[in-house]
């Protein structure tokens, strides 16, 4: 623990103290020699066993415990966290003498690390350029106002993100030999350092950075840390307004036990046998990724079957383009949610699952914008490198020829799905092949012909569509190599 730990949070003194650290001296203290005193040795109480995973964390928010096995805290209290796993950490709280007076789960982004930068109000951790204009656009922050992240993307690093003339306008930080810049004529030791000079000094245009953004109360409805199983009863959950339909389902908002929210897809009696779920549920119950929709349960006890799932606030992407706040977004905007779903398909295909129904409407687009992969009704599990299947409700226009003429699924057919949907959000949620039926899409394609690019398309983009519709599948790229494409896009930063 260093000692701008102490200076940020006073209260951690004592704690500090109490696990076994020795106050520094006073130096004007006078210093006694005194004869050695023979005492009977004694037995001090162990500090509280800590992990190595153990480190000191603050609440940024107050939280109220829902169950049995979470932590309440307050904003200020002081907790060791001492298991990190998944987004619900096992802590202690530390009251102000330094003792342990509670243990339990709770919401990791609800803290902050007790340590300089990530105290600091405008560090915002690892965040999306997404996230961060959806920070700052809120009304409550004025001209000026700003925040530092950590890009998500692998080669970016920090990055400084400003409300100006009501856009957002993104900085990349630069960091070497133990240094940082935005301009290469001012060089600063620290972030905090580089935040300071400008928020005295002008940067571009900008007069000089105001204040730190709003942080905005994050979304904690999950429920996995909960469960003891995948299965519960039906009684447990409420149903309420319809979100969508399938072929093979219906999606409602639901509640767990009258105060979580959550996705309740309710399954057609007839749509799926038995076998057919328990592969939908394998497959969600071992994907955990930022980008792909989470499963909470299933309830089987008696039909029609449910499925639990997050619930994302603004619906599916193909709905969300097509209605006024998709209508709104830029062409960065537009390429940030397509690399989102990239980087959610990356990890599918290194998991070895494919989805075969890839489209706008199986992705979920939920707070901050965040966009998740679902709808693993058609996903298997594959050991060989494509899984061919005799079933003809496929769909046409977002599927590879070889998946229409042989039933060939792999990840290079999803990677041919991938080239619609970015047509589909290049297009703000337009049809693909709009003057062709199924039959004609599947002549045309196989003969060569392949969709024009959409009306202001970037040229690197059109150039990945392209890419993703090869023939021969092995001339596709897959999907680490598209992400890495949809990253280095110039629209990141300024």
């Amino acid at each position: 623990m260093c000692e701008c730990l102490r200076r940020l949070c006073p209260r951690l003194e004592r704690l500090w103290s109490s696990l076994g650290k020795e106050k520094p001296k006073d130096e004007s203290e006078e210093v006694r020699v005194e004869r050695p005193v023979i005492r009977r040795p004694s037995v001090a109480p162990p500090p509280p066993e800590r992990s190595p995973e153990s480190a000191i964390y603050t609440g940024i928010w107050s939280f109220e415990s829902r169950h049995k096995d979470e932590l309440s805290f307050q904003e200020g209290d002081v907790l060791d966290v001492i298991s990190r796993d998944g987004d619900w950490w096992i802590a202690r709280k530390i009251d102000q003498n330094g003792r342990v007076i509670g243990t339990g789960r709770v919401p990791h982004n609800y803290l902050a690390r007790a340590e300089s930068l990530q105290m600091q109000p405008w560090f915002y951790g690892t965040m999306s350029r997404f996230e961060a204009q959806n920070h700052l656009m809120d009304p409550e922050n004025q001209e000026a106002a700003f925040l530092v992240r950590q890009s998500e993307r692998d080669t970016v690093g920090y990055v400084l993100s400003v409300k100006s003339s009501g856009q957002i306008r993104h900085f990349r930080i630069f960091s070497s030999d133990g240094s940082f810049h935005v301009e290469p004529n001012q060089r600063f030791d620290s972030l905090i350092d580089l935040v300071d000079y400008y928020c005295k000094n002008s940067l571009n245009n900008i007069a000089s950075l105001g204040t730190p953004c709003k942080r905005k109360k994050p979304n904690i409805e999950d429920i996995n840390h909960l469960l003891d199983g995948w299965v519960l009863p039906k009684h447990e959950f409420t149903i309420g307004d319809q979100l969508g339909a399938g072929c093979f389902s219906q999606v409602f908002r639901g509640t767990w036990k009258n105060h979580i929210n959550v996705a309740i897809k309710i399954l057609k009696n007839d749509s799926m046998d038995n076998k057919e779920f328990q592969g939908e549920v394998e497959v969600l119950k071992r994907l955990h990724h930022r980008h792909l929709i989470s499963l909470f349960a299933v309830c089987t006890d008696s039909p029609p079957y449910y499925i639990i799932t997050e619930l994302m606030a603004k619906g599916n992407l193909l709905k969300f383009l097509r209605g006024p706040e998709g209508q709104n977004q830029d062409i960065a905007s537009l390429i940030d949610m397509a690399t989102q779903v990239a980087d959610g398909m990356s990890y599918l295909e290194e998991q070895k699952s494919i989805h075969r129904d890839l489209a706008a409407r199986n992705v979920l687009v939920g707070e901050d914008y965040i966009c998740k992969v679902a709808d693993f009704g058609l996903a298997r599990i594959i050991k060989e490198p494509f899984y061919i299947s005799e079933d003809k409700k496929i769909p046409y226009k977002w599927s590879a020829p070889e998946a229409i003429s042989h039933g060939r699924f792999s990840n290079k057919s999803d990677i041919w799905s991938f080239g619609v949907l970015l047509y589909e959000i290049l297009t703000y949620g337009g049809i693909p092949y709009p003057a062709f039926n199924n039959q004609e899409v599947y002549e045309k394609v196989t003969k060569g012909y392949r969709m024009e690019a959409p009306a202001k398309c970037p040229s690197f983009l059109y150039k990945i569509m392209l890419k993703c519709w090869q023939e021969n599948p092995e001339d596709r790229p897959d999907f680490k190599a598209v992400k890495v494409l949809l990253e280095s896009s110039s629209y990141e930063l300024e």
